[in-house]
């Protein structure tokens, strides 16, 4: 699908969807929970289904009630002696890292694949765990399959890699018949991210204690209870609506919790930051997903910006950095990357054009909102990648007054 969008700033309220990172770890803990647990406030994204699909690949059922509510039935644990179950992870990274530990904590191991970049994305620090551990584990044909069961113990991995890790160890060594410990080796990036993944286990009964110092988490044994609870808005969705409003468009973000785990809430500071001319540099170590939407407010501004310590941006749904400088550059722009590192230089006005949409959503809600105050017409290529994490983005973009046709 691609989509011409006609120059028109937004204007009005929004609120934006639930968090796809709180309701994967939400639904999850609600699918290894004893019990019925009701999650309101969801929306069915490609990366929630497949996390849906994963559930039920372990047992778990679940059910839609009404419109965002899913009442799960938490999983009793595969037929034992019976294949390695399949798990289906689309285009989730999420979901590939989250269930990879699950599936040998429940069910002995399983077959992972997955669509677009997934399967070449790191594993290594899985890896390096499997081999001390004795988790056998290959990678052939787009398939990753492990074999082996998790035993309590301490797991250690380096802090400078993504939380998801961390998560999916979180999520499962709980599951084990005796009492584990976590340890980040290095300052742990990402920290809000592993802590909106405690609130969860939290929340449905599981007690973990983290060290002062935030590297050390002590897991005990305790499969979690049946809760209920409803989604967050979502922040880093927040951020394409935060770059609206500083592009001159008067669009008010509701609904948001401003005590949230969620990392990405960081956008509001830096909106006010950037609203006033001169030259930054934001460390985006622990919030990366805001790289495409701060890029976007960055050309709309007097000054430079520099993005920094955006590595792990080179292995996300594209490489990141390099699609990001090429939006704003297709669109009339200055933007530089380097290998860890995004330049942007504020200009008057940007032109228009074509834009790529490289098969990641957050470079198609990019180019949407830079295209309300460029002096042209922009095209977006692949536009249906916004169905990944926020299929209704183009239907809130045109209610806010956005002109954004179909070709």
């Amino acid at each position: 699908m691609d989509v011409c969008i006609r120059p028109a700033l937004l204007r009005g309220e929004i609120t934006p969807p639930p968090s796809k990172s709180q309701a994967h770890r939400l639904l999850i803990a609600a699918a290894l929970a004893e019990g019925v647990s009701t999650v309101r406030g969801t929306a069915l994204s490609d990366d929630i289904q497949a996390t849906l699909r994963c559930m039920a690949a372990l047992g778990a059922e679940w059910e839609q009630t009404a419109p965002g509510a899913l009442r799960v039935r938490g999983t009793r644990g595969p037929v034992p002696g019976g294949p390695l179950p399949a798990f289906d992870c689309g285009e989730s990274g999420s979901t590939l890292r989250f269930f990879l530990p699950l599936a040998l904590a429940l069910a002995g191991g399983g077959a992972f694949t997955g669509r677009g970049r997934l399967m070449d994305r790191p594993q290594r620090p899985y890896f390096e765990l499997f081999d001390e551990k004795g988790v056998a584990y290959r990678q052939s044909a787009g398939v990753l399959t492990v074999e082996g069961r998790l035993a309590p113990g301490e797991y250690r991995l380096r802090g400078d890699v993504s939380s998801q890790f961390f998560t999916g160890l979180l999520l499962a060594l709980p599951l084990l018949d005796g009492p584990s410990t976590l340890v980040s080796t290095t300052a742990l990036e990402s920290a809000d991210y592993v802590a909106m993944t405690l609130e969860v286990l939290k929340t449905a009964g599981v007690a973990v204690r983290a060290d002062a110092d935030g590297r050390r988490f002590q897991i005990p044994a305790a499969r979690p209870c049946a809760f209920d609870a409803e989604v967050e808005a979502d922040w880093s969705q927040a951020a394409f609506w935060y770059a609206a409003a500083l592009q001159g468009g008067e669009v008010r973000v509701c609904g948001l919790n401003e005590r949230s785990a969620q990392g990405d809430r960081v956008i509001a500071g830096y909106f006010r930051q950037m609203q006033s001319p001169g030259d930054l540099e934001i460390d985006v170590s622990g919030c990366p997903d805001l790289v495409p939407p701060l890029a976007v407010m960055a050309a709309a501004r007097r000054g430079t910006v520099r993005l920094a310590n955006a590595a792990r941006l080179r292995l996300k749904e594209s490489d990141r950095l390099r699609t990001t400088a090429a939006m704003v550059n297709a669109l009339g722009g200055q933007a530089e990357e380097g290998a860890d590192f995004l330049t942007v230089h504020g200009v008057p006005q940007l032109s228009g054009g074509t834009v790529d949409g490289a098969n990641d959503h957050r470079i198609v809600m990019a180019a949407a909102i830079a295209a309300a105050r460029c002096a042209g017409p922009v095209t977006i290529l692949g536009a249906e990648a916004v169905r990944k994490s926020y299929p209704t983005f183009f239907e809130d973009y045109q209610a806010l007054g956005g002109d954004a046709v179909v070709l």
